[in-house]
């Protein structure tokens, strides 16, 4: 068996699904949840089945037989985007949801070589608008929207 990008991806993957999968007992479910066929935890184990599944099967069988090259990446971009995330982790409370992803995602797109700031503006804004509204209005979990010093 040779060490090819999808073995790796899919080893990788099939990390993450199997945290994921120990993760969904920590989902407490109400008293009158524990013996209905459908509860908050059913969604998350079907993904994880799911994702175990298709990570084993791309691990088992690759879809080319490509040996593993580091040569040719672009590791400046990539540790670029490492350096974003925690920046974004770290002001997303201070500045508010609205504020810190409309930035991370025009910053994001201009490494990725965007240049007009109109099309940055046009995308990443009401991306994050919608994406705020539906998670506050349609699925009810608050996101801080703005900064702490304009909370009041």
């Amino acid at each position: 068996m040779t060490l090819s990008r999808d073995r790796i991806g899919g080893v990788l993957l099939l990390l993450f699904c199997g945290i994921y999968a120990l993760k969904i007992g920590d989902i407490r479910l109400l008293p009158f949840q524990a013996n209905q066929a459908f509860t908050p935890r059913t969604i998350p184990e079907v993904l994880a089945v799911l994702g175990v599944g298709l990570s084993l099967l791309v691990v088992i069988f690759p879809s080319d037989n490509e040996n593993l090259s580091l040569r040719g990446l672009n590791w400046p971009l990539g540790l670029a985007f490492l350096v974003l995330m925690s920046a974004y982790g770290f002001t997303v409370r201070p500045l508010g949801f609205l504020l810190a992803t409309s930035l991370f995602l025009m910053i994001g797109f201009a490494m990725l070589g965007e240049r007009s700031p109109a099309k940055l503006l046009l995308v990443a804004v009401p991306l994050v608008v919608a994406f705020w509204v539906l998670m506050n209005y349609g699925l009810s979990v608050f996101i801080e929207p703005l900064p702490a010093f304009l909370r009041g």
